[in-house]
């Protein structure tokens, strides 16, 4: 294993803490999850960064760094559904998207190996949203920025389906080429 590959796996360190804190959060418990869930959600940046500048992008890490992803954000987001800050139905959406994608990522190719394929972007958009999202919601701030938190929230569960939907579809090249008479 690599630094990129170490750095997305301690991702995973800082979620049992998230959830210890936000079992029955005071104000300053809040704001320690949001710092600590912020630094975790940042390490998926340095790792990608590092993968490609060194150029260690490996099949492992395009495996694991949306995996670990997705866990620490569902994992959050059971807690906020404990807290009865967020429907379980809007994070079953998210789930669902999440489970069909990781499948569909998964390329076998004609050697009976397969390749992980990478996000792309409406993927990187969608993790950016249940970031905020996330953050907005474990925040320690008054009640005045419900409203918000919870837009941001439906906001990513929109752009998670949209993400899923775009993903299954074919590229509108492909849609093209087998339209063409030959």
């Amino acid at each position: 294993m690599n630094l990129p590959t170490w750095i997305t796996l301690s991702r995973l360190l800082g979620l049992p803490v998230l959830l210890y804190l936000l079992q029955d959060p005071s104000s300053e418990q809040r704001l320690y999850a949001m710092l600590i869930f912020l630094v975790a959600a940042g390490t998926d940046w340095v790792d990608g960064y590092l993968a490609r500048k060194l150029d260690l992008v490996t099949e492992l890490g395009k495996f694991l760094d949306p995996l670990v992803d997705k866990l620490l954000v569902l994992g959050t987001m059971l807690a906020l559904i404990e807290l009865q800050q967020i429907p379980a139905w809007g994070v079953c959406l998210i789930l669902a998207r999440e489970l069909a994608i990781a499948g569909w990522r998964i390329n076998p190719n004609l050697t009976g190996s397969s390749t992980i394929q990478g996000a792309n972007l409406w993927g990187k958009l969608k993790t950016v949203s249940q970031i905020i999202a996330i953050a907005l919601l474990i925040s320690p701030w008054s009640e005045t920025w419900r409203i918000l938190s919870l837009t941001a929230f439906w906001l990513c569960v929109s752009l998670t389906l949209i993400s899923g939907v775009i993903y299954i579809l074919p590229p509108p090249e492909q849609v093209k080429s087998a339209q063409r008479p030959e």
